[in-house]
């Protein structure tokens, strides 16, 4: 089958890594993340789009530090040249899913805990899913 069709709501609830790449399109990606609580994503700035949302847990969105709570449900979009991080501010872990427009990472990629993710220079280098 062409494209990704599937439940992201339970991918994203049943997900342990800290991020894991599901799909690569050419203009897109779809990426699901867990963060432990007090965990973050850590500060960052893209030159792409990028969207989140929230299946589990609650923490915080800061967008050019304006601070807003989250939690199940939400919805972020952070624009392109936003400094920004995800914060999980509760006692369970943060579930979510993240599109990035274009792709960020590597498709496929793996990244058990946010060490791993730090320790890892890998870039999204033009090879899509399919």
């Amino acid at each position: 089958m062409k494209g990704f069709i599937q439940d992201i709501e339970a991918i994203a609830l049943r997900n342990e890594e800290f991020r894991q790449v599901l799909y690569t399109a050419k203009f897109c990606q779809l990426v699901v993340m867990t963060l432990k609580p007090t965990e973050e994503i850590g500060a960052e700035v893209h030159n792409l789009d990028q969207f989140f949302r929230v299946e589990e847990g609650s923490g915080e969105a800061v967008l050019d530090g304006v601070r807003t709570a989250i939690h199940a449900g939400f919805a972020v979009i952070v624009p392109a040249s936003t400094n920004h991080n995800i914060i999980n501010t509760g006692t369970v872990p943060l579930k979510l899913y993240t599109l990035y427009s274009p792709p960020n990472h590597r498709d496929g990629v793996v990244h058990h805990t946010r060490a791993d993710a730090e320790g890892d220079d890998e870039y999204f280098d033009g090879k899509t899913t399919e």
